[in-house]
């Protein structure tokens, strides 16, 4: 989900509080930063505390998490910006981080020297205020200056400002935008100028939260006497600003954001004309260089052709411009693939497909005259003596290095058992590997001695084949003693998000190793399958979703692999909402529930929050028609005290300003008086990630764990 917040950053209490329906008991909860809200809150993380963080497997487990989350030996992601390569960093030592860059020569070295520019906890020190990092854009090609964003606890608003590359300190009276939902980027190569998109007055945000309008700001002047570039409608989700920066193609373009799933991208011309680019709403444009490619969402009829939805089409940009609609289409999905991803090099477009949630990767080089065709191999993970090696169902994500300057790939492998690690590859002018130079891996963070992942296929409740991974000890000759096994079960089912393998330290050590079976189920709603694994599950087809997640479910009992006792369903955000729907709709399948910063009251959602930037994905709870079958998956108005419900666990956060913490609240509440086994955690600070630092984060996934440990065993 895209992140909302009040036009002064500050949770939209107000809003909440007034609006809702008379009939809900618990609209008081909604208050965010009210006193009772808080003292609620309180009052019930105190029984919380008691009952999950007392005991001594929670500090072994809170332990071993923020060990992994803040071991010196984690792969320091960087990226390329010049002649060096920029980390932000968080350890024991620097809690909120340090943003620090190194070189090349260094990097490759076990012990890189690092120059740390900003450090995070000192200046929320100096400052009085809990920052944290939300990143930095940083002005090319001088590579003198960047724009660095922190936001205040972990929420989604943000302030930016203006830092010095070469004194190592924020710019006196530089561009500075205050505290809002929104952003800031640089408007050309000399640094003179800014595209902002935020918070200027009445007026100037969305109904979801988010900045109206965009405006060009010369330095010098006040943002309130920055010109105004574009303005949409404050029923759209957003309005954004960039500059591209491709040395020889230097551009701007301005994306307007109707809805999640809606949106147009216009050619910002001189004297600030611009020029929609023809291409589907529900698509997805991109530029590079001289090329237009268009990531189709559904099928498009154009020049007497029907290119299928999950396509990938190129043109020659100018072409289209002047009115060329003669696409190469550089994939087309199948019923088991879907493009998960691409990257574009200096000269190459590297394709990440997957088949049945496995990648698979594929270079494509662009013809150089009229008429000729794409080049297409597969991507070669070896090169010379040296290749990537990859673990059996495992993730492999690639990126460019420099997509201006050079064909050099970072590439990244994780699985359920095998540690991440992370290599460099170089392309030659024909898409070969010419070399591949292991850079980082991380350490093993737990035991994985006897256990093994398999990939399974399960019937939906329409026939639909639905895919899920189960991360287990290995089958024994009698295996009556290990089973029915304590088991969790996770997916999200949301916004074309897909759910693949990858390595957690942290799911290792606080459940693999201690005997915990953990499955990742692949629903739809999902990208796993592409868009239209998605769209199978919107709206008015939401239930499929939940159909699909609780076979899951079934097939696992089915199976021998657990028993309703030993499950338990575990999701945030959307993830949130799915296993909502689990306590609710299916409470027989599980033993117990972990939902977190979830959305639960979806009568009220689209007025909490960023919630009406969600209705492409949800519905209209106020158009009737709508709200008809938007009741069937609210869990907060599903909620029947009669039934049987499985112990469930709330968190979420004050600072979330994306989910509202009013649906955890008055969810935990309504059970609490109908007498049910609910606990419940709010963090004060964390935003909708629910936590702003690794000791914060170890925290909520301890208790997390704690409370599955408790119930399932």
């Amino acid at each position: 989900m895209t992140s909302t917040t009040a036009p002064d950053g500050t949770t939209r209490a107000s809003d909440a509080a007034t609006s809702v329906e008379t009939a809900d008991p618990y609209a008081w909860l909604e208050d965010v930063d009210g006193t009772e809200p808080l003292a609620w809150v309180r009052e019930h993380n105190a029984d919380a505390d008691a009952a999950l963080a007392a005991s001594a497997r929670f500090e072994e487990l809170r332990t071993g998490i923020l060990q992994v989350l803040d071991s010196t030996e984690k792969i320091p992601a960087v990226v390329q910006r010049g002649a060096h390569l920029y980390n932000f960093w968080t350890d024991a030592e620097h809690v909120r981080g340090v943003w620090r860059r190194t070189t090349w020569a260094s990097y490759r070295t076990a012990d890189p020297q690092w120059e740390v520019l900003i450090d995070v906890d000192a200046l929320a020190e100096a400052e009085g205020v809990g920052w944290v990092w939300h990143g930095a854009r940083v002005l090319r090609p001088s590579l003198t200056r960047a724009l660095v964003a922190l936001s205040r606890g972990g929420a989604d608003a943000d302030v930016t400002r203006e830092f010095d590359l070469t004194t190592r300190s924020f710019v006196e009276d530089g561009f500075s935008r205050p505290e809002s939902k929104g952003g800031m980027g640089w408007a050309d190569a000399t640094g003179d100028a800014v595209f902002v998109y935020t918070d200027v007055g009445e007026g100037s945000m969305t109904t979801s939260g988010y900045p109206r309008t965009v405006r060009r700001w010369r330095r010098g002047s006040a943002l309130a006497e920055s010109s105004e570039i574009f303005a949409g409608e404050v029923t759209d989700l957003s309005i954004a600003a960039v500059h591209d920066t491709t040395p020889g193609f230097e551009r701007d373009f301005v994306v307007r954001a109707r809805a999640f799933y809606d949106s147009d991208t216009y050619l910002l011309g001189d004297d600030d004309v611009l020029t929609r680019l023809d291409v589907p709403p529900s698509s997805e444009p991109g530029v590079h260089r001289e090329w237009l490619t268009v990531e189709l969402r559904e099928d498009w009829t154009v020049a007497g052709r029907t290119y299928p939805g999950g396509a990938l089409l190129a043109a020659r940009f100018d072409d289209f411009r002047a009115g060329a609609r003669d696409f190469e289409v550089l994939y087309a999905p199948t019923a088991t693939t879907s493009l998960a991803g691409m990257s574009w090099t200096r000269h190459h477009l590297v394709l990440n497909i997957l088949d049945d949630v496995t990648n698979r990767l594929e270079v494509l080089t662009p013809p150089t005259g009229a008429g000729a065709p794409w080049r297409r191999r597969p991507l070669d993970l070896a090169g010379g003596s040296t290749r990537v090696e990859l673990p059996e169902l495992a993730t492999i994500a690639v990126g460019a290095v420099d997509p201006d300057e050079e064909d050099a790939l970072w590439v990244t492998t994780s699985g359920f058992l095998s540690p991440t690690t992370l290599s460099r590859l170089d392309l030659d002018a024909d898409g070969a590997t010419t070399a591949v130079e292991p850079l980082k891996a991380l350490p093993a963070f737990f035991d994985a001695t006897g256990l093994h992942v398999e990939q399974h296929f399960v019937t939906s409740a329409d026939g639909t084949r639905v895919p899920y991974f189960q991360v287990s000890r290995e089958p024994v000759a009698d295996d009556a003693q290990v089973r029915p096994a304590p088991t969790l079960l996770t997916g999200y089912g949301g916004f074309e998000i897909s759910r693949l393998p990858g390595y957690s330290g942290s799911v290792g050590r606080s459940w693999l190793e201690r005997g915990g079976v953990y499955v990742v189920a692949n629903i739809r709603g999902g990208g796993e399958y592409g868009p239209s694994w998605h769209q199978a599950a919107l709206q008015e087809k939401r239930h499929r979703s939940y159909e699909d997640f609780a076979a899951v479910a079934r097939d696992l009992v089915g199976r021998g692999v657990t028993d309703p006792a030993h499950l338990g369903a575990q999701g945030g955000s959307n993830g949130g909402l799915l296993v909502g729907n689990m306590l609710t709709g299916y409470p027989e399948l599980f033993g117990a529930v972990v939902c977190q910063v979830p959305l639960l009251d979806m009568k009220r959602y689209s007025h909490l929050l960023a919630g009406a930037s969600w209705m492409a994905e949800y519905g209209d709870p106020d158009a009737p028609e709508q709200w008809e079958f938007i009741r069937t998956f609210s869990p907060y108005h599903l909620f029947d005290p009669a039934v049987v419900h499985p112990p469930v666990l709330f968190t979420t956060s004050t600072r979330d300003d994306r989910v509202h913490p009013g649906h955890a609240r008055k969810m935990a509440a309504k059970m609490l008086e109908a007498g049910k086994d609910v606990t419940y955690y709010e963090n004060i600070e964390g935003g909708h990630g629910g936590a702003a630092t690794n000791a914060q984060a170890a925290f909520m996934q301890a208790i997390a764990f704690e409370f599955l440990w408790q119930r399932l065993t």
